[in-house]
């Protein structure tokens, strides 16, 4: 049973607008791409759990603040005897391990996912001792990406290679496994335990005027949008929307961006730059959203 799915983190919604509205500077760039790239690893590894057969609860995305740290956890797999850890690697290229140490093919030390792995497992157990659980922990690295080698690794480690997932699932499957009210107090805690990352922390600097205005494609995210009676139509993919849909996602990204931000027609019809009517937008927006204000003063939310 999936008891918490898989969502896309806000930060990397955020820094997703950001990109396509800005030139991130270098190293939000690469931070932007190494959360997409993890994510889209969590996507698969989930798409293969999500469809577990045996007596289990799924825990995908949790982070826990526990003796002054901070620690997070990919996916968690909770059956009658042992929770399994899962630390999802999304890692594409040649690794190798020498000395104890993880390296890319160039010689360059990478931060080593054993390592990660072993202080989150720590972090956990310990949680779970304080709340009175005893459950076993089981904690593996997994590698989803088949495009991932790695050379020298240490005999007996708990990691999953991409050639493996799939008979990682499959032997999970077949554990006999009966869940009992004490697993359901377990994931429901661990839940509630769960602490929200601050969002708007290490994104790069940005303001309203910066940005690039124009509504973008729901699908490949381009600029080449035009309105065609009741629908957009993209330039690029052709994909098509209608125009209330194409609006009330440029409000959605406004309100993201700039949460304090008052939503007012002159505001969205500045931002969505396609629709050549501000009465189209007011009715769209009073037709979503409660009006606040009287006459020019009026917002909406």
């Amino acid at each position: 049973m999936l008891k918490r799915p898989l969502t896309k983190p806000t930060k990397l919604i955020l820094l997703g607008f950001l990109d396509i509205r800005m030139d991130l500077p270098w190293e939000n760039k690469q931070y932007f791409l190494n959360l997409k790239k993890g994510y889209e690893g969590e996507v698969l590894f989930n798409s293969l759990t999500e469809k577990l057969s045996c007596e289990c609860y799924i825990l995908n995305g949790l982070r826990f603040e526990f003796n002054n740290t901070t620690f997070q956890i990919d996916s968690m797999i909770a059956v009658q005897q042992t929770l399994y850890m899962n630390e999802v690697k999304n890692f594409v290229g040649d690794y190798y391990y020498k000395d104890g140490r993880f390296y890319s093919m160039n010689g360059d030390e990478r931060k080593d996912p054993l390592v990660q792995m072993e202080r989150s497992s720590s972090q956990l157990r310990q949680l779970l001792r304080s709340l009175g659980f005893t459950i076993k922990v089981e904690p593996y690295v997994v590698h989803v990406n088949p495009e991932f080698t790695l050379y020298q690794a240490p005999l007996g480690t708990p990691i999953i290679f991409p050639t493996q997932v799939h008979r990682y699932i499959n032997n999970l499957n077949m554990i006999t496994s009966k869940l009992n009210r004490n697993h359901e107090k377990l994931a429901d805690k661990l839940i509630s335990l769960h602490v929200e990352e601050d969002p708007y922390a290490k994104l790069p600097p940005y303001t309203y005027k910066g940005l690039k205005k124009g509504t973008t494609c729901a699908v490949c995210d381009s600029f080449a949008i035009s309105v065609h009676g009741k629908h957009c139509v993209c330039g690029d993919c052709g994909h098509v929307e209608s125009v209330e849909s194409a609006v009330l996602r440029s409000v959605w990204e406004l309100k993201m961006l700039f949460p304090n931000l008052k939503i007012t027609t002159n505001i969205v019809y500045d931002w969505c730059r396609i629709v050549d009517n501000r009465k189209r937008i007011s009715r769209i927006l009073g037709k979503h959203f409660k009006i606040v204000g009287e006459r020019r003063w009026i917002y909406y939310e």
